[in-house]
């Protein structure tokens, strides 16, 4: 259990303060009146950055006159550093400059980013010259310089992405006090309705900004991105009187190192019998700095050895605090979730690509409108919206009276249920491709790679499930490792989830170039699985293999999460919630 906090109701007790550092009035700051801000501000921001990503692989073949499998790993790649680089940004927020200004740096970065590839595909000097050959990989290719602006622009919205993220959901987190009943409620609804919202922005890329790219033009197309994310920016300041803050704790990787170097260095001293000897400051001292005191748990006992106190060496990197191996274990215990996680986020990777890449070979008319290709990226946000609502609305206050758990089910047990439908949207999808290339044959277009006469929206499907599995997965996740990461590694724990996606979609690359190259050179097989006319192609084995993949990792994460223990809560909120729960029966 974790112990600290004040004791006037008036002001929040979970350490939070203005950007002065002065205590915050509950009253004045925080909760979902600044939320607010927040949350709109992520709408914008959703629609710039999907209005981005949902239709790149269209702009790479059709403009840059990329083949199927190097257009796709340039997505996957981008987008893999785009979740990566969160990792980054958490550490200059928790070490150095706060979540508010970090956030705000870079979200000046992000904006430039965005402004300068809205130039790279507006001026004809940036672009190869327009080519009628219905093999677009026989044009002309971007030039060095061509390439070296549009992708500069792509890494450095990337870097400043890399700021963002991991730390706008953690701000809006941070306006609820753990402390508060009735604000944990709130917060344990916060990353529902956080995505909910967000959501919106994600719609409106998926089917305005993609139609205005396919028919109106790309500089349009990238110029309205670009003033949504300006907008965005000026309702965060906007709600800036409003904000509570975490004062930055130092650097948690430092911190974290500390504790496995003293471990280590005394490798071969013993533990005492009684935990009490193990050495911890006294509970003032945490109290007066706003942060919490957390007790000794007998797991990963090797890392307890650095709280061994021997002679009168107290240098940190010899002596820590049972808080601080405590603070370890909870980040190193967390791990094997995220391994468990990689694969499904590879499955996002498709969406954005090969996905994508299937619309364009298939009739996309309703009358005389053509759907663009990404537009079915909108049907994973509106299946999505609606699970997240049924969930929290329906599911949650059902398995609440069941469960007595305040969140309905757990969050691990959330996350298995979104790993199996993954399991069957990439069987849904290997057999939809199967039908689509019978089809292919029977009207004769394997060869010329034309369109094959069935309509797009028989990808439906597996568009729905992916929105569906997202409902439960992606916002469990985001949630449990927010959730159980220390209370000084909010932004370290957020950046874990993000980090994930951004591994998925390097093993999406890395998947897609070797299957690509293994079948290719096969002589087992007269095509490749992924080829530049995917009527030649087989996707469909491509999807089943991720099938197989999907559920070796289902049975993984059954394991890891036999063994996984929930950290202590830092107040008795939860507690309180769920014997009110017990109470209604």
């Amino acid at each position: 259990m974790m112990e600290g906090g004040g004791m006037n109701n008036e002001y929040t007790q979970d350490g939070t303060v203005d950007l002065d550092g002065k205590p915050v009035l509950r009253c004045k700051r925080g909760r979902w009146k600044a939320c607010s801000f927040v949350v709109v501000y992520e709408v914008f921001e959703r629609m710039a950055y999907y209005g981005i990503s949902s239709n790149l692989i269209v702009y790479l073949t059709t403009k840059l006159h990329q083949g199927t499998v190097a257009s796709s790993n340039n997505v996957t790649n981008w987008v893999g550093t785009i979740w990566i680089t969160p990792i980054l940004g958490a550490y200059v927020a928790d070490a150095h400059l706060g979540r508010y200004w970090t956030f705000l740096i870079a979200s000046m970065i992000y904006l430039s980013g965005m402004c300068l590839l809205t130039i790279s595909v507006s001026l004809p000097s940036l672009k190869p010259p327009k080519c009628t050959e219905k093999d677009l990989t026989s044009c002309q290719k971007a030039s060095p310089l061509q390439l070296a602006v549009f992708y500069g622009a792509l890494y450095t919205l990337a870097i400043g992405t890399g700021g963002t993220k991991p730390n706008i959901s953690t701000i809006g987190a941070d306006q609820f006090d753990d402390f508060d009943p009735k604000e944990k409620s709130s917060k344990l609804s916060f990353f529902n309705w956080w995505m909910f919202s967000i959501f919106f922005g994600t719609l409106f890329a998926n089917t305005v900004l993609v139609y205005i790219q396919d028919n109106v033009g790309w500089t349009l197309g990238y110029a309205l991105p670009a003033v949504g994310l300006a907008i965005s920016i000026c309702i965060f300041l906007t709600g800036t009187p409003f904000y509570r803050h975490k004062l930055p704790t130092g650097s948690p990787f430092t911190r974290m190192a500390r504790v496995i170097v003293a471990a280590l260095r005394k490798w071969r001293v013993s533990l005492p019998t009684d935990p009490k000897e193990l050495y911890e400051l006294d509970l003032q001292e945490y109290t007066k700095k706003g942060k919490f005191r957390i007790d000794y748990t007998p797991s990963l006992r090797f890392l307890n050895k650095a709280c061994v106190k021997r002679g009168s060496g107290t240098s940190p990197w010899m002596l820590c605090t049972v808080t601080q191996v405590e603070e370890t274990k909870q980040m190193l215990r967390m791990i094997p979730v995220l391994i468990c996680t990689f694969v499904p986020s590879t499955m996002q990777a498709q969406t954005n690509t090969l996905f994508v890449k299937q619309g364009t070979t298939l009739d996309r008319h309703i009358g005389s409108f053509n759907i663009p290709p990404a537009s079915l990226g909108a049907f994973i946000t509106l299946s999505m919206l609606i699970s997240v609502v049924l969930y929290d609305r329906y599911f949650v206050k059902i398995m609440k009276k069941i469960t007595k758990n305040p969140r309905g089910i757990s969050l691990l047990q959330r996350m298995g249920i979104g790993l199996t439908i993954h399991i069957m949207m990439m069987i849904t999808a290997s057999f939809t491709e199967r039908y689509r290339l019978s089809m292919a044959k029977k009207y004769g277009v394997v060869k010329n790679g034309a369109q094959v006469s069935l309509s797009i929206f028989i990808l439906l499907p597996q568009f729905i499930l992916m929105g569906i599995a997202d409902a439960l997965l992606e916002v469990a996740k985001i949630e449990f490792f927010y959730d159980q990461a220390p209370e000084n590694m909010k932004s370290l724990g957020t950046s874990y989830s993000m980090t994930i996606l951004g591994a998925g979609n390097f093993l999406s690359t890395i998947l897609l170039s070797t299957v690509s190259k293994i079948t290719s050179n096969s002589h087992n097989h007269h095509y490749g699985w992924i080829l530049n006319n995917l009527n030649t192609s087989h996707l469909d084995y491509y999807y089943a293999f991720f099938a197989v993949l999907n559920l070796l990792n289902f049975f993984l994460f059954i394991v890891v999460t036999k063994f996984y223990v929930y950290k202590a809560e830092v107040s008795n909120s939860i507690q309180m919630l769920t014997q009110e729960l017990r109470g209604e029966q």
